[in-house]
């Protein structure tokens, strides 16, 4: 399996990704807003657009649709429930579904709501998993609710669904918000030393060439996987006194997902 990262350069800092079976040269592009930018990639590579799987069903995410399937033909994969939000949609998944890339690829289906309620994430089968996460699970943070989700359903996502993968798991996620999460990370949790590391090591990275941290990673500098760190609550109970001293893991997540949509 191939992954191509494309930078979009866009306000949204959009990632789009193509992953590309290397024996036939067929090709999946996830999320492909920047199109033009998909199909050069893809052309320089040799490789060709067969099918394109949304994570969801948002403007930035769905914007590119249109212009590959005119210059490719490809065919437009979603959530089974997103249907009527996604136009001309030809296949739609669940959780466990398959879809496989030319002879060598196959992604699994996670069924993930939380950032809307038909939102899927890819996990590859490879001894080397990846998970393409769009806006669910990003670089040190986690995606809003605001535009057709639901913080608990997020919640659940994470502990039922992301919380039991592999530590060796690759993050490919929808935007470069890095830099501003991991500044989020050290408000609520100011002794984390990996993530003022990270910070002060990638502040000015190149997102044409943009760190793919892994789960393992994330776990260490992620505030939304550190639900049980004592500096997180401690510093939490600062703001939300009734939530008591020893707050359920719950309790920890939905108040950090509070503040992080004022900050």
């Amino acid at each position: 399996m191939i992954v191509e990262q494309v930078w979009t350069g866009n306000a949204y800092r959009n990632f789009n990704y193509l992953v590309a079976c290397p024996e036939t040269g067929d090709a999946l592009a996830i999320d492909p807003l920047d199109f033009e930018k998909c199909l050069a990639v893809a052309s320089d590579k040799g490789w060709t657009i067969t099918q394109i799987l949304n994570t969801h069903e948002h403007g930035d995410h769905i914007g590119g649709n249109k212009g590959v399937v005119k210059a490719t033909g490809a065919k437009i994969i979603a959530h089974k429930n997103a249907g009527g939000r996604i136009p001309n949609m030809d296949r739609g998944v669940g959780a466990g579904d398959i879809i496989k890339v030319g002879k060598t690829v196959e992604l699994e289906c996670l069924d993930t709501p939380g950032h809307t309620m038909c939102h899927i994430c890819l996990l590859s089968h490879t001894d080397e998993p990846a998970l393409f996460s769009g806006d669910t699970l990003f670089n040190a943070g986690a995606g809003n609710c605001h535009n057709g989700g639901h913080p608990e359903e997020l919640y659940e996502t994470f502990a039922q669904q992301l919380e039991r993968l592999g530590e060796n798991t690759r993050l490919y996620p929808g935007h470069d918000y890095l830099i501003n999460n991991l500044e989020f990370t050290l408000d609520r949790e100011p002794d984390n030393a990996v993530a003022k590391d990270m910070l002060d090591a990638y502040r000015s990275q190149d997102p044409d060439d943009a760190l793919v941290t892994t789960l393992a990673l994330e776990r260490e500098m992620n505030t939304f996987f550190r639900l049980q760190s004592p500096s997180v609550i401690a510093r939490l109970v600062e703001e939300f006194p009734e939530v008591g001293d020893s707050p359920d893991p719950k309790t920890v997540f939905l108040k950090l997902r509070e503040l992080r949509n004022a900050w």
